[in-house]
């Protein structure tokens, strides 16, 4: 059974900033692209980042671009979520996920294979 173990949230002032750190516990997710969801109105697991399996190639959400930073380094299975300038409504649980196969990457939550248990954020105003 794959482990997605993540660490970092907690409750910050608007403006403040948070990292979420994602460790997966099987060294051939080094080749898979890993990303992060939180629920949204309407949906179960709203795209929030993703990067690709090398690290170089990332995508943002709109509403988080110039704010957030989802980072790895090369080879290994851990995934970082630099949130810079907290806004109240990004208060959610935040989910980690591995893409289904090797080399792959999209939004949709469907691509992903594993989840995180995941971790609560909380920005208050």
């Amino acid at each position: 059974q794959v482990q997605l173990v993540e660490s970092g949230g907690g409750l910050v002032q608007a403006g403040g900033s948070l990292r979420l750190s994602c460790a997966a516990s099987e060294r051939t997710f080094s080749y898979y692209a890993m990303g992060w969801f939180r629920p949204a109105p309407g949906k179960e697991r709203e795209f929030v980042a993703s990067i690709n399996w090398s690290g170089r190639s990332t995508d943002y959400v709109d509403s988080v671009k110039g704010r957030f930073t989802i980072s790895r380094n090369y080879g290994e299975t851990t995934v970082y979520l630099q949130m810079d300038s907290l806004e109240p409504e990004d208060t959610a649980v935040y989910y980690c996920a591995v893409a289904r196969g090797p080399f792959t990457d999209g939004r949709a939550p469907d691509q992903f294979g594993s989840w995180g248990q995941g971790t609560q954020v909380t920005v208050s105003s």
